[in-house]
């Protein structure tokens, strides 16, 4: 298969740093026994993501000389050792299997992976959160699910508009067990207003674990305008306004403390939907073909 693309969101300390919402990652120092909070930095979390993902890739490449690779890491303008850590890696694989994109200023989730998928170069195109909630080997079961459909036609993987979504519904009953009520709540509210917004199609799409084939990628986020927290939502909007067809795969999915979106957010997302239903419903917010 043509070469296979990685793009590894680096969100900055506002964003992947989030404290956990239910119970603070706390720890206690020895000298006064005091508890303290505990932050998660991008950069303690991405050489774990990073060496998982190499390991499989060269496993991979090792087994077909045909299958090529490379990995992009977007710094959504982190102020810690981020990208020192990201530095050490092209060092070590090489600029033509890991290339880092550094932005001037924290611009928003959205906008990193934005930026990254449109500097990507192959056919099929991972987005691939940095916190290693996923396991990197399940991008087989949606590179299989967009190949099947693929086989069917006289045209190149990359030509075939296809979006698979990892989806992590198989595990929500377990979920909603575990959380506090009120989170519960905020979930479904926030399904109903996706619903709402973007209409029926994916179950799950806030997971950060997306493949798109180089078609799909190029009109989706070259029309993409959210920034941060529910640009992924705008995609399953755009995927229908363009006919691209969408698959949702369930996936492999832990959750790590210090990933989830602060409840301080949610006025943040609530104005995103907003704008956005107003933006495309205006006609205000053009989509170029």
């Amino acid at each position: 298969m043509g070469k296979l693309r990685f793009l590894f969101k680096m969100l900055d300390f506002l964003v992947a740093s989030t404290l956990h919402v239910e119970a603070s990652a706390i720890f206690e120092d020895p000298k006064s026994l005091k508890q303290v909070s505990c932050f998660f930095f991008p950069e303690h979390r991405l050489p774990g993501a990073l060496d998982a993902t190499m390991n499989y890739l060269l496993k991979r490449a090792a087994k077909d000389e045909s299958f090529s690779y490379e990995v992009v890491i977007v710094d959504d303008g982190s102020s810690d050792g981020t990208k020192k850590v990201a530095f050490d890696f092209v060092k070590k694989y090489g600029i033509d299997n890991v290339r880092v994109i550094l932005l001037d200023e924290n611009h928003g989730k959205g906008e990193a992976t934005r930026k990254g998928m449109l500097h990507s170069r192959g056919e099929l195109l991972l987005m691939l959160d940095a916190d290693g909630a996923t396991k990197v080997t399940d991008l087989e079961k949606l590179e299989n699910q967009i190949c099947a459909i693929v086989r069917d036609t006289n045209f190149r993987v990359s030509d075939v508009p296809v979006v698979a979504f990892g989806s992590r519904v198989h595990l929500e009953e377990k979920a909603l067990a575990k959380r506090k009520r009120y989170r519960n709540f905020l979930m479904k509210g926030f399904h109903f207003v996706v619903l709402l917004t973007a209409g029926p199609g994916v179950s799950d799409t806030q997971c950060g674990f997306k493949m798109f084939t180089r078609s799909a990628a190029r009109k989706l986020f070259t029309n993409i305008r959210l920034k941060r927290w529910c640009f992924d939502v705008e995609l399953v909007y755009l995927c229908k306004w363009f006919g691209i067809q969408m698959l949702e795969t369930s996936i492999n999915w832990s959750e790590i403390p210090g990933s989830k979106v602060s409840v301080l957010s949610l006025p943040n997302i609530v104005w995103e939907l907003t704008l956005m239903t107003i933006g495309y419903r205006s006609r205000m917010w053009k989509i170029s073909s």
